[in-house]
């Protein structure tokens, strides 16, 4: 390369070029939404592909003619047109320098820069009606719009803690056997001493009351 840096209005951009030409993307500062340039072909990329197929041409004719002379001076002149461009010749970098700054032209009428941050946006991030960019003067609409929808999540949120889900009911498993004083198994039965775990249940108020119990809890009768 030439060692000459390329200085854009904007650093946000990429270089797509290649040795048949140049592009370049450039980029908005907010959503880093990107503009394309037009390609721009070679000229010298171009010129060199012309002589090399001119070279295999001459060759060709010159082999048929039994003219060699002429066909290998024009290959060898290929040659060193390829051997020029290796690497980008200065003439490559000229025009690259000459393209940039016409894509830099052209992509300066997709972007407006922001007086107030300086930033380079494109028009969905450029606010008209305040002549700021959106992060310095958001669209008012758009608050609104975002602000109302934030609240309606909350509100949906807030109404569903308080809507009740579960309506069943939620019982204690005896873990330990109230005979035996050992765990006693998720069973009806006591694992270890064949204990009753089920519980009592009242013959007058059919409350449930524990194995050992004598009477009701709730209404007293004898069990």
């Amino acid at each position: 390369m030439n060692g000459k840096k390329l200085i854009a209005f904007t650093d946000n951009y990429a270089d797509n070029s290649t040795e048949a030409g140049f592009q370049f993307t450039f980029f908005c500062n907010i959503c880093n939404e990107g503009y394309k340039t037009r390609f721009i072909e070679s000229k010298t990329y171009k010129k060199k592909n012309f002589f090399k197929n001119i070279g295999k041409i001459a060759g060709a004719a010159a082999t048929m003619m039994g003219q060699y002379n002429v066909g290998s001076g024009l290959e060898r002149g290929s040659d060193i047109i390829s051997e020029r461009f290796e690497g980008m010749s200065p003439e490559w970098h000229k025009e690259h320098e000459k393209a940039f700054e016409e894509a830099q032209n052209e992509a300066k009428g997709h972007f407006k820069r922001c007086p107030r941050c300086s930033k380079w946006v494109c028009d969905n991030c450029w606010n008209e009606g305040a002549g700021l960019c959106v992060g310095d003067a958001p669209r008012a609409n758009v608050e609104i719009a975002a602000a109302h929808a934030e609240k309606m999540v909350q509100d949906i949120k807030t109404k569903a803690a308080e809507t009740q889900v579960f309506t069943g009911e939620i019982e204690a498993k005896v873990t330990l056997c109230p005979k035996c004083g050992k765990p006693a198994g998720e069973g009806k039965f006591c694992s270890n001493c064949g204990a009753n775990l089920a519980g009592k249940v009242c013959p007058k108020c059919g409350a449930k009351n524990q194995p050992e119990s004598k009477f009701c809890t709730e209404c007293g009768t004898a069990l």
